[in-house]
């Protein structure tokens, strides 16, 4: 049985009878790698075909809707009736968002909506306090969920737990509980769940003495599980990382992958001790490689984890200690590669959406190129790809996707473009139908 079949088990087997396709519990989805195994998706939509509903949104942010059971969930910068813009001096960059520039608002929430018709169902505060950090708020960190649990994180470090209708089960701080946060361009690690366990990174150290850790939290009642710091040589910029832990399966059992700081380092998902680490994403020691996207668990026990724009490394998993030299099995150095979005697979073959718009496809075993570089899309591109229905989508931060066709030949099928403004996000899939939300609006895509 494959690594991707396992972990649709896994899923099952954590959330009930529900069909995983109907379920997207985490912004990486079911298989923790972009794909799904999904049929009947829409290729083609505009503002005036392939729209089932869109619903307006209180404010931009990073975070990526889940779909647990009939509901969206995601986190939003709202402003209170009456609070107006702030003056935000927060760090910024060319080419980023200069109309709607502010924070958004100081309170994080969590917010549910209908799927059906995407009514809002209700809202629950997480964090009070917002900063506008570039492609930040405070609003980055994606939900997750284990089917009957809702947990939200905030830039903020604050970890709230609801049940499906909003009642909260428990609040955990982060940074009250370890430390103020040292990391350049804000947190936006999004939690994960491991079988009763919610497991979050704060990788950080450009601008704090305080360690980088892993920690586990109960998943009913918040109660401490285990920490972990995590120790590198990295310095300057390179110790903060924006990645989100994984789950890796090897020789029968789950390790828990980190990439960022210059290592990729694997640890035993029920105590959080290290098992082994591997060197490769910062060969030249740049100082400013703080690592976005999220390692991708392929078949055989191999991760593979992307840096800034190159290197891309790809590590076997089963020994112990430092690794480098004795289980990379393979590395892709093209200054191409991505550093914002994260790739994403099909089990076979990796597909690499770089910033830029530029598109490669890797061969997952070799890291051999397949086909590519194939230019897309206008940049920037910050959302990460979506593996499907024998597809791969892709979306651009002015709300325009792209959608080409999987394997070792590159056919683009369809171009797609809504109104709905700044997009960051990346899609979530919920049986047919999916689900974009942009700046503006959240939509529900689907055949009509």
């Amino acid at each position: 049985m494959n690594r991707r079949c396992l972990i649709t088990v896994v899923m099952l087997a954590f959330t009930g009878s529900a069909a995983a396709a109907d379920r997207w519990l985490n912004w990486r989805g079911p298989n923790m790698d972009g794909s799904v195994d999904a049929k009947g998706l829409p290729l083609n939509w505009s503002e005036d075909n392939n729209v089932i509903w869109k619903t307006p949104m209180p404010h931009w942010a990073g975070s990526s809707p889940i779909v647990v059971d009939g509901r969206i969930y995601l986190t939003a910068p709202v402003r209170d009736a009456g609070e107006s813009k702030s003056d935000d001096k927060g760090k910024r960059l060319p080419g980023y968002p200069t109309k709607e520039d502010d924070e958004g608002g100081k309170h994080i929430n969590l917010i549910c909506y209908d799927a059906s018709d995407g009514k809002e169902l209700w809202q629950r505060n997480i964090s009070v306090g917002n900063t506008f950090l570039a492609k930040h708020n405070l609003a980055s960190p994606s939900p997750v969920s284990d089917g009957t649990h809702i947990i939200a994180a905030s830039g903020g470090g604050v970890v709230i737990c609801c049940d499906r209708d909003g009642k909260e089960q428990w609040k955990y701080d982060l940074q009250q509980q370890h430390g103020e946060f040292g990391i350049y361009w804000g947190y936006a690690s999004s939690p994960m769940v491991y079988r009763d366990t919610v497991i979050l990174q704060v990788l950080q150290g450009s601008s704090t003495d305080n360690p980088s850790f892993l920690i586990a939290l109960n998943i009913k009642t918040g109660e401490r599980r285990w920490y972990q710091e995590r120790k590198t040589d990295a310095t300057r910029e390179c110790p903060d990382a924006y990645t989100t832990p994984v789950i890796l399966r090897h020789d029968g059992k789950d390790q828990l992958i980190i990439s960022g700081a210059d290592w990729v380092t694997a640890h035993d998902p029920r105590m959080g001790k290290e098992i082994w680490r591997a060197k490769g994403l910062n060969p030249e020691q740049r100082g400013n490689f703080r690592i976005c996207g999220t390692p991708v668990p392929m078949d055989n026990g191999v991760v593979v984890a992307t840096s800034r724009e190159h290197p891309i490394i790809a590590v076997r998993a089963g020994g112990k200690g430092d690794v480098t030299a004795t289980h990379t099995v393979w590395t892709l150095d093209d200054k191409r590669g991505p550093d914002v979005p994260s790739a994403a697979t099909d089990g076979a073959y990796l597909y690499l959406v770089n910033d830029k718009g530029i598109a490669m496809c890797v061969d997952g075993k070799t890291g051999e190129k397949v086909w590519g570089p194939e230019r897309l899309l206008s940049g920037p591109i910050s959302a990460s790809p979506l593996v499907a229905d024998g597809r791969v989508y892709i979306t651009n931060e002015d709300c325009e996707t792209v959608v080409f066709a999987t394997g070792p030949k590159y056919k683009q099928l369809a171009t797609n473009k809504l109104e709905g403004g700044y997009t960051l996000s990346s899609l979530a899939v919920s049986g047919k139908r999916m689900y974009l939300r942009a700046g503006k609006f959240l939509y529900c895509l689907g055949e009509q």
